[in-house]
């Protein structure tokens, strides 16, 4: 367990995570160009995600959802809070509306949207077709999230892992 150089000082969802990054990456052999991730809240995984990958694409609608405490639009304090982040690129849209456009594939891929498991089967199935290892938040707090990581896997043929702490990780590579 290695604590990034850059964190953000708030208590997140993702706190505890942040540790264990270096070794998926170094465990799975990703490469350290480009990470996507859907579901950016106010940053704190993005800014993990900005120690070990040259960009960081960071897309999300900033306004919340039904799992989320904070509701309303976030997205000008989540990019002020990240503007000492040259590599962190904050894109508003809809997961729906992003992956129909972006033919583009990426060495990592994080999804931690609305935790439903419609949703997350979607996204996530675009994430790991585009990605070489995609992570996805809050397997254990979530069964439908675990549920579409283990269908998503199955569908595509790859190997899915369950990291049980903070919440649960995801893991298909």
């Amino acid at each position: 367990m290695v604590k990034p150089k850059n964190t953000l000082s708030y208590k997140s969802g993702w706190s505890g995570l942040e540790f264990i990054v270096e070794d998926i990456l170094n465990q799975f052999e990703i490469n350290r160009k480009t990470c996507i991730e859907f579901g950016v809240e106010f940053g704190f995984s993005s800014v993990v995600f900005s120690n070990f990958f040259d960009n960081v694409k960071g897309v999300d609608t900033f306004l919340g959802d039904a799992h989320t405490v904070h509701k309303g639009d976030h997205y000008e304090r989540t990019k002020e809070a990240l503007i000492g982040y040259p590599n962190i690129e904050l894109i508003k849209s809809n997961y729906k509306d992003w992956i129909l456009n972006d033919i583009n594939n990426y060495d990592f891929a994080h999804v931690d949207i609305v935790h439903n498991y419609k949703e997350t089967f979607e996204c996530g199935l675009w994430a790991v077709q585009h990605s070489k290892c995609c992570v996805f938040h809050d397997t254990e707090s979530f069964p439908e999230v675990r549920k579409a990581v283990y269908d998503i896997a199955k569908l595509t043929g790859k190997k899915a892992y369950n990291y049980p702490k903070n919440f649960g990780l995801g893991i298909i590579i």
